[in-house]
Formats: C-alpha cells, structure tokens, sequence
C-alpha cells in the first residue's frame, strides 16, 4: 500500500501495546468507524477487551507480528518501549507510525539529547555514562544531578538523585553499571509539555500548552486554559516541539516535556511517541482529541488545528485512592460525589485490579473560566483524598 494513500474508515487499524493509551485510541478509532486490532500478551490487557481482534502474543513474535500486518492497513504504538525492530519489521508490508528510527531516540535517554542538541532546542546539561572511564571524567559541576538510565525509564523508575561524586558512583552501582545519563539538577519553578500531530505531508499541528504537576515522578494535575503560562513560554514551547518533531522526520503524536527554570528559560527533558498522560483532557476540553489526532495521522486524514472550547484540569487517578482509607481490601472512590460537580467528565481503564502508584483512570473538569475550573477541581480533589494544587 502507498504510504500516502487515504486509509478510510471501514479498514482495520492496529495498536502495539494493550494499555489504556491502546484502549482510547481504539474509541477513538472505532467512533470514526473503523475496525481495531491489538498486539499485546496479557489477556486482561484493557485495549485488548474492546478491540475487535486481541492478538496474544509478545512484541518481538514473528508470527504475532504477521498475523497483525495481515488483518491491518495500518499500526501504531501505545508504548514507548515496543521495540523499534517489531516497528521495522511491520513497516516492511504497511504504514507504520511512529516510525521505528523515531521510537528508538526516545527509548535512549543519550540519543534523545543529541537530538536535541542537533535541533538546536535547550536541554539541561548532562554526561553520558558508559563506562567506568566516563564516570571518572564526569565534571564536577553536573553535580548536584539526576542519574537516570539511558533505556526503558519512565514514570520516575530507572532515577536517582546525586549530591556528590561518591553518590554518583554509588549509584551507579545501584542502577546495575547500565548506560546512563546525568542530568545536572536545575532549579524548577514548574512543568509543561506539548502534544504535536504530524502527518506524512509534513501538516504539523498542535495541542494547547499543558501545565503539569508530577509528584513521585507520576504526572498528578494538567492545567490547560489561557493564562496557565506566559505567551512567551507558550510560543517558544510549541516552536521547540515542532522542531524536535520535524528533526525526526516524525509521523503521528509526539509529546514533548519541558522544565520551565526559576529565571522562566525552558529546557526540554523528554519526549513520548505517542499520546500522552497530560493530553488527555483533549478528550473532553478539544474538538480533536490527542487520539482522534493518531487515528488521522496514520490514515492521512486531513490534520486540523485542534481549538479548545473550555477551561479544563485533569487529575490522575491512581491506585492508591482505592486504597486511602489504609485497607488492604480496594474500596472504590465515591463516583457519585464526583459525577454531581458539574463539567467531571470520568474515564476508567477497566483494570481487574488497583494497586498502589498503578493508573487506574483519569478526570476531566471543564468549565467557562479558569477560576470555576480550578474550583471544581478542588473540590473533586478534596472528595477523592487527592492533595490539593
């Protein structure tokens, strides 16, 4: 199939990865009426419980893999860690997006730096630890800094704070003397990322700005609504994300996270290929969700310039609210409370079990102004046991 052939509705589309990324690309895909099929071992997997076909194989099984291409007209990923190889292989007989050479940078923290430099976009300063040799060299004054390793990092695992050389020697030893990067700690006023959709035809367009607040190194609350950061930000935010994008000759949905420093510079610190946490309040704050955007990005739909009709807060629902009462038995949040503020759009992943730190769903608030947003979202906070913001 050419590449840049129109795939319309009525094809099967296929998602690497069964996780709930998988499973709202699939309600996203299957709304605009298509047909889904998902790669993913785990039987329970939740996008596998609603696609209409559930391959139950690994990334890397060559027969799981055929299988895929054979009922698809085109696939994507859910999951920064599919391995780029399982990507090349499916791009050999159908459109693949993310390519793999594109998921590859991101899932190495090293390569993903000397993107950005070669981009030209700002990144905190850092050495690359290989080697006990390149531990030896590491310049003082990185220090204090973030160790963190080069691959399958994510949600705060794989890191750990350094204050001096005998800490970071230490903790390489505790990160297994793997690839690593340390990433000079600079001082935080706050977080921010930005979602792009880029097409084969090079149409690149943006979602808002998204403020975000991580605690534990999990993202907790998005703030998007004007006013959130200064235009300044916003614009050199979005500049910086396109050029990464199109660095990476990229296709589909890219996230990308920045620091924004105490002196208000912006310093890029990762980027996602593929939807993310921190968009999903496109679902219910957007004309065009961040999902709506894959789905058009590997069909070659037309990509539009999504426009935002509320003030919205997201809030990210993790196991540990099932637990917050300090029982080992679950006990489900109190929905109904949640669901009579007005503008609480409620998303569940259909996970069998919660556990602590595990993402279990996310709320939407929207509202006319950032002030009743803000309010509501407070409120609902305050009913789930969530710390206020």
């Amino acid at each position: 199939m050419n590449d840049k052939q129109v795939i319309l509705p009525g094809a099967t589309l296929g998602v690497l990865g069964g996780g709930q990324l998988g499973r709202m690309f699939a309600h996203s895909a299957q709304a605009m009426g298509y047909f889904t099929a998902v790669l993913d071992k785990d039987e329970t997997s939740p996008a596998g419980l609603v696609s209409h076909q559930h391959i139950r194989t690994g990334y890397e099984d060559p027969q799981g893999l055929a299988e895929l291409a054979s009922v698809c007209a085109a696939v994507t990923t859910e999951f920064e860690n599919v391995p780029a190889a399982a990507l090349n292989q499916l791009a050999a007989s159908l459109p693949v997006s993310p390519a793999g050479s594109a998921v590859a940078i991101a899932q190495d923290r090293a390569a993903e730096k000397a993107h950005f430099v070669k981009c030209g976009v700002p990144c905190a300063p850092y050495a690359v630890i290989e080697t006990p040799e390149q531990l030896t060299a590491v310049n003082d004054a990185l220090l204090p800094g973030i160790l963190k390793t080069s691959r399958m990092g994510y949600d705060g695992k794989g890191q750990i704070r350094v204050k001096t050389r005998a800490e970071l020697i230490a903790g390489w030893d505790e990160l297994g003397r793997v690839a690593c990067v340390l990433e000079k700690m600079l001082p935080l006023a706050h977080e921010c990322s930005v979602i792009v959709a880029r097409g084969r035809d090079g149409t690149i367009v943006n979602l808002p700005v998204q403020r975000n607040l991580h605690r534990d190194g999990i993202l907790a609350v998005t703030e998007v609504y004007e006013g959130n950061l200064p235009a300044t930000q916003v614009e050199q935010a979005i500049t910086a994300a396109k050029s990464v994008a199109i660095g990476l000759d990229y296709v589909g949905v890219l996230c990308v996270e920045f620091f924004v420093l105490d002196n208000e510079q912006l310093v890029v610190n990762e980027i996602a290929p593929r939807p993310h946490n921190s968009g999903h309040y496109s679902q219910n704050a957007l004309d065009v969700s961040q999902f709506e955007l894959q789905v058009r990005c590997m069909t070659n739909l037309p990509l539009v310039q999504p426009r935002q009709h509320s003030a919205t807060i997201m809030l990210n629902l993790l196991g540990d609210l099932w637990f917050k009462d300090g029982g080992d038995a679950p006990v489900a949040p109190a929905w109904d409370q949640i669901l009579a503020l007005p503008g609480c759009h409620l998303h569940l992943y259909g996970k069998v079990d919660a556990k602590r730190a595990r993402k279990m769903g996310h709320l939407n608030i929207t509202a006319a102004t950032p002030e009743q947003v803000r309010a509501t979202a407070l409120k609902a906070a305050e009913i789930l046991g969530i710390p206020a913001f």
